[in-house]
């Protein structure tokens, strides 16, 4: 057993990784991992923090290896916003742990999930602890590339790219850690890309199935404008219902508990004194809501270039295997019902689309050109 179980498909990266965890002297106090989504950059930053205090390297059953993966080491700090940037307020106090001491274990490791997320003034917050590091602190970026990162942040970093993990690799893991039947794995590992996050949710739960099965067969139904924008309007719509269901109850609990620190009634009026507190909550709950949406919303645009990928396959006669054996029958309609170079301009309409939702357009309106795109031309 190792620390490094779950990181698969990943042994260039975990080759660097292993060395630098096993010779001290030769540590860089700041590294960034990238890789695109779903190569596992997160599990292989807590993999690497694991190693960094575990005196065998990572043995993965270590009190050090067990804490560090699970996110409870005294010395490992876990940095994921679920909001739309990391801000100076969430910073500011990550410098001030970097420069302390690590309690007792090797290093004080520090890893931040997204640093794509970092806007100009909270990467100059952050900067001023890559540039005069503390001996024993390690700063553990994550972001999608290099170039998702600030250049004055990145430039103070040691790279270390992943790669999309072979489909086999990420069913192997689905079979031998959850448990999952050999066959519904390798199809959750085809629809996801390889998204070892995306693939597992896709084996154990039949619900998420049955939304990318909705999401595909959206293509199906678009036959012009009218179509394009209700089939938007219901993309969205389940979006923020899965949204709102997956925070709704986190919500209430997290309002309910602020009040009970603040000895406000629940239900009650609230003292002025006491109301910027929970308007503060209900502001950072509204930007936790917003990024979930547009995560859903990205998901589904994702597999809808799946769904084209495969039919560009087909009218191309490529040979290779499609990643929706499952809608084999619209991939075979879609491909009989246009050309490569339809299929093509319909892949840059949902690529637009990614990139408008990303630069914050209304989701509305960026779904509704991305499904007025994809309509036939007459």
């Amino acid at each position: 057993m190792s620390v490094w179980d779950e990181v698969v498909g990943q042994e260039p990266a975990v080759a660097v990784l292993s060395a630098a965890a096993a010779d001290p002297q030769a540590m860089t106090h700041a590294w960034l991992l990238t890789g695109p989504p779903g190569s596992g950059r997160s599990t292989a930053a807590r993999a690497f923090a694991a190693a960094l205090q575990c005196t065998s390297g990572g043995c993965g059953t270590c009190r050090d290896c067990t804490t560090a993966l699970a996110g409870t080491h005294e010395n490992v700090t876990l940095v994921a916003t679920e909001g739309l940037h990391l801000r100076v307020d969430d910073t500011r106090p990550l410098v001030q742990l970097a420069a302390r001491a690590p309690a007792g274990g090797r290093w004080r490791v520090i890893v931040v999930e997204d640093a794509d997320r970092l806007n100009d003034a909270s990467g100059n917050v952050l900067l001023k602890a890559l540039e005069e590091p503390a001996p024993r602190t390690v700063w553990l970026l994550c972001a999608p590339s290099p170039g998702d990162v600030l250049v004055t942040v990145r430039s103070r970093c040691r790279r270390v790219h992943l790669r999309i993990p072979p489909a086999d690799a990420v069913a192997a893991l689905l079979v031998t850690r959850d448990g999952a039947e050999p066959h519904a794995a390798a199809v959750a590992a085809r629809a996801a890309s390889c998204h070892v996050g995306v693939a597992r949710r896709l084996a154990r739960d039949p619900a998420a199935r049955a939304r990318r099965d909705a999401v595909l067969e959206l293509a199906g139904r678009v036959r012009g404008v009218g179509d394009a924008v209700l089939a938007a309007s219901e993309l969205v719509e389940t979006a923020q219902d899965e949204s709102a269901a997956a925070s709704s109850e986190r919500d209430a609990a997290e309002r309910a508990e602020l009040l009970r620190a603040l000895g406000a009634p629940e239900g009650g009026r609230l003292p002025p004194a006491l109301r910027s507190q929970v308007t503060e909550l209900e502001k950072e709950q509204k930007r936790r809501s917003t990024r979930a949406q547009r995560d859903v919303l990205d998901r589904a645009m994702t597999d809808l270039l799946s769904l084209y990928r495969d039919v560009l396959v087909v009218q191309l006669g490529a040979g290779v295997d499609l990643v929706n054996v499952e809608h084999a029958t619209l991939v075979e309609h879609l491909a009989a019902h246009g050309d490569a170079t339809t299929t093509l301009r319909r892949m840059d309409v949902i690529g637009q689309a990614r990139t408008r939702l990303a630069a914050n357009v209304a989701p509305l309106l960026a779904v509704e050109a991305m499904m007025v795109g994809l309509r036939p031309q007459c």
